[in-house]
């Protein structure tokens, strides 16, 4: 990062995590795009995560990368299960090593009883017909087709998916995993009681429920370097009577840092249709604080994030370590750069291409 003009403010101080290094506390979220070829990532994927590394983001994470071709929300979805697959993320992770200051990580998940459903602008699409998977057959809402409930087979091919899309996602030259365990997708669904009714040792009490998770999560370590780090986005309330509770959320928290994991990405709800209220402000970082002071794991929050100055509060008071911000990057794919002009501090080193605009204001 090139000398500020002032003090550095709190969100572009570096963060570190095992061996890898953040040149600032932003984070592009991981946001589905439904535009991959069967899973397979390309131009768009190129330019998309790209451009965002090359506006400022210390972390650009891509979309949830599913681990099984049944795994994928929508025919557009991206994944990580066939050979295919590396080549194709490798061209993407090479562009934003060898171009950008950031870091790139990939969301590996499962949709579970999420999983067959059109993409959003597609909505009459024919090709959406596969069988799908879930801890308890209970259907998401009344137009998804209704999910197996997952034998002991079902669970060890998912688990070794997990562990199989790890070991290519080193291979693509990720610096960084983290598993999609919220927002009623697979591993998600397993967390909460509002989807998980399983009645053997999967089922029950929330040590019991995060047992499968866990189960992936070690697959996962095993299959990735061990000085890269591995996150993981939960949903830490449900927002619907009889779900996952505060109380459970740093429970959470505290079972996978007991089991390795080096951060926590806390977001809220959809784990069942409309669970999660219209709020404003920072509505959801109240909980990553929580898990962070009760747990000592490091956390990142998400949700409602607009521009430097909650970033700077956030980070300056401890509320998480990282800010993960979604639409703010998605209208402006140089948010950080632009973040750090409003503060009149430099932001994070141009391209050597484009230094010659150092100090340029535009005048519109």
């Amino acid at each position: 990062m090139s000398e500020t003009i002032g003090a550095t403010p709190p969100m572009l101080t570096p963060f570190t995590l095992r061996g890898m290094t953040l040149i600032n506390r932003v984070v592009m979220s991981p946001m589905c795009m439904y535009s991959a070829d069967d899973g397979a990532a390309n131009d768009f994927h190129l330019v998309h995560l790209g451009s965002r590394a090359m506006g400022g983001a210390g972390l650009v994470f891509t979309e949830m990368t599913d681990v099984e071709r049944a795994g994928r929300i929508s025919p557009g979805c991206a994944g990580i299960y066939k050979p295919e697959h590396v080549p194709a993320w490798k061209r993407v992770t090479n562009f934003v090593h060898n171009c950008t200051e950031a870091k790139i990580g990939v969301q590996l998940g499962h949709a579970g009883r999420k999983a067959a459903t059109p993409e959003p602008w597609n909505e009459d699409s024919d090709k959406n017909h596969w069988e799908i998977y879930a801890p308890s057959p209970i259907a998401f809402s009344g137009n998804s087709p209704m999910p197996k409930e997952m034998d002991r087979a079902d669970m060890d091919r998912i688990r070794d998916a997990f562990g199989n899309a790890a070991r290519m996602a080193e291979e693509a030259g990720f610096d960084i995993i983290e598993l999609h365990c919220g927002h009623g997708y697979l591993l998600s669904s397993f967390i909460s009681p509002l989807t998980n009714k399983r009645e053997d040792g999967y089922g029950g009490s929330l040590e019991n429920r995060m047992r499968f998770p866990l189960e992936v999560f070690e697959a996962v370590r095993g299959a990735f370097s061990d000085n890269k780090p591995i996150s993981a986005r939960i949903s830490a309330f449900d927002w619907v009577d009889g779900g996952t509770t505060e109380e459970d959320a740093v429970e959470i928290g505290r079972l996978f840092k007991r089991a390795g994991l080096d951060i926590l990405d806390v977001s809220t709800g959809n784990v069942v249709p409309g669970g999660r209220p219209t709020l404003t402000g920072l509505f959801q970082t109240t909980f990553s604080e929580k898990i962070k002071r009760k747990t000592g794991i490091p956390t990142m929050t998400v949700g409602n994030i607009t521009g430097p100055a909650e970033i700077n509060e956030v980070i300056e008071n401890g509320r998480a370590d990282l800010c993960v911000v979604g639409k703010g990057h998605l209208y402006d794919p140089y948010f950080v750069r632009h973040a750090a002009h409003a503060l009149d501090v430099d932001g994070p080193e141009l391209p050597r291409q484009y230094q010659r605009a150092a100090g340029f204001t535009p005048s519109f």
